[in-house]
């Protein structure tokens, strides 16, 4: 356990920056030939599914995050670089025994119904969070009491260190909404959002479009500048991508892996295709025959070549995994490493344990022809060792179910990653975690897990993780296949969109011409 002082003031400087957009980043897109900024205008963005509920406290689905981007403010959000930077705590500092976290609020805020946005409204945020009937319950699971110091400035104490804590306020466990509308509106809040972010709850039609319109007393002086945001559910990437072309939407937030290449010299509209946070991978049941055999999941393991998938499959939008860090996290590096396919040396272990001619077992997958698409490559793949995969599809939610019950042998389920490496690692593989599908218990993993997550130096923390994954490498619980890549389009007539990490598109800067 560190005994420093951990009082960290975040400077004015990057705030400034905040409030003024001054990123240029290369990762922005922008009109270089317009040198005044413009205001007005309706944006529209074609999203790959409807989000099921406008509710941060409910919400479990990542298109969901995509508007609340625009309706809900955080306690602190994160940067291009991925780094924690101030939102509506302005300032924080953290105890010497790293429990007590002090945030100091904006003040001057309003919730889009009139109401103010301060300490108390926090402190209900957190309570609301922490209900048993909220997906947030567990990422707030270390909050101990939430108190009001004064108006604008609220103390959270922690059960014991938790490095994540930060990064996990820059999502929905950390989205403000407002106390009054949740009274008035109780259990239909989710069809009355309100926050105090940059474009307030209009209209929408299920399955067709959610419309916000510009908040114009929002706080960030000069923002949003646009007066309209329209969200079209688009599920079918190519007919996005047509309607990005045909002008009748700016941007979509999926694009067809194939037309990538296509498109990059497309004189109306960009492609952006970067690092999420993610990855995508195989669970392998531990528990039960026949990936009870480590040396057999080391084999499967060997045997897929990541590159073929990523360069095939995703025309290059996705980076090769070894690891659930991708090339956003502090932690990648050496554990994303991995061996190429490798036929003797599989055959070998094949040999070591008892299964010198191969064996059979059943991958499940999910229904997009994505997931088909990958389940082959990998039937495909292992044959030369005399491995022979089954592929099941199973339709995502009973797949999830099948695989939280262990009711499988091998399940094709990725995760669409947090900032935080903790958050990608530690309910996957901690004994008992709730997200440990591969019933996978190693002693000395839990420790160096729990040493991570107490320790906020972040060339520590990599080393610790650095070697678990060498562990976790060796036997092979979950193989990954690769990070996904956000990939976005983006007319030329949009400026001021930033990437960052996360793969959410922030509204707030955004202008047309």
């Amino acid at each position: 356990m560190k005994n420093m002082t951990k009082s960290i003031f975040t400077v004015v400087l990057s705030f400034l920056l905040l409030l003024t957009g001054c990123s240029s980043g290369e990762k922005t897109a922008t009109n270089e030939g317009v040198s005044q900024e413009k205001t007005g205008g309706t944006l529209n963005i074609s999203l790959d599914s409807d989000p099921p509920k406008l509710d941060p406290s409910l919400s479990t689905a990542l298109v969901d995050r995509m508007v609340f981007q625009s309706i809900f403010d955080k306690m602190v959000d994160i940067d291009e670089n991925g780094e924690i930077i101030p939102m509506l705590a302005k300032e924080w500092k953290i105890s010497e025994d790293l429990r007590t976290y002090t945030f100091v609020l904006q003040q001057g805020v309003k919730f889009h119904d009139g109401t103010d946005f301060n300490a108390e409204a926090v402190k209900f945020n957190f309570e609301r969070n922490m209900d048993q009937g909220s997906p947030r319950k567990n990422e707030l699971k270390e909050v101990s009491k939430v108190s009001v110091v004064d108006p604008y400035t609220v103390q959270v104490e922690l059960k014991r260190p938790f490095a994540p804590f930060l990064s996990i306020l820059a999502d929905r466990a950390g989205m403000m909404v407002s106390p009054a509308a949740v009274k008035k509106y109780g259990d239909d809040f989710s069809n009355h959002p309100v926050g105090t972010g940059p474009f307030v709850f209009k209209e929408r039609v299920k399955g067709s479009f959610i419309t916000l319109e510009k908040n114009t007393n929002y706080w960030k002086k000069g923002m949003p500048k646009l007066n309209q945001i329209v969200y079209k559910i688009i599920t079918d990437a190519n007919v996005a991508l047509m309607n990005l072309k045909s002008g009748q939407v700016d941007m979509t937030n999926r694009f067809p892996f194939k037309e990538i290449e296509k498109s990059k010299n497309d004189p109306n509209f960009t492609v952006i295709s970067e690092p999420g946070q993610g990855y995508q991978g195989i669970h392998l049941n531990v528990s039960k025959p026949p990936f009870d055999r480590k040396e057999l999941r080391q084999a499967v393991d060997l045997l897929i070549d990541r590159d073929a998938i990523v360069n095939v499959l995703l025309s290059g939008a996705g980076t090769p995994a070894h690891s659930p860090f991708s090339p956003t996290s502090f932690a990648y590096g050496e554990s994303d490493r991995y061996e190429k396919p490798d036929l003797q040396k599989a055959r070998d272990l094949l040999k070591k344990a008892g299964k010198p001619n191969g064996f059979s077992f059943t991958l499940k997958i999910g229904t997009s022809p994505l997931n088909q698409q990958v389940g082959q490559m990998i039937q495909t793949m292992l044959k030369p060792a005399g491995i022979q995969v089954n592929l099941e599809k199973v339709e995502f939610g009973t797949l999830l179910d099948q695989t939280q019950k262990g009711n499988y042998e091998a399940a094709a389920i990725g995760w669409s990653g947090r900032p935080d490496p903790d958050q990608n690692i530690y309910d996957f593989y901690v004994t008992g975690g709730p997200q440990n599908y591969s019933f996978y218990s190693n002693a000395e993993v839990d420790r160096l897990l729990d040493e991570a997550r107490a320790e906020l130096d972040e060339a520590k923390r990599k080393t610790i993780y650095d070697q678990a994954m060498k562990i976790i490498n060796e036997e092979v619980p979950y193989i990954y296949l690769y990070h996904d890549h956000n990939v976005f389009g983006i007319s030329k007539s949009v400026d001021g969109f930033q990437y960052v990490p996360d793969g959410l598109i922030r509204t707030v800067g955004i202008s047309k011409r």
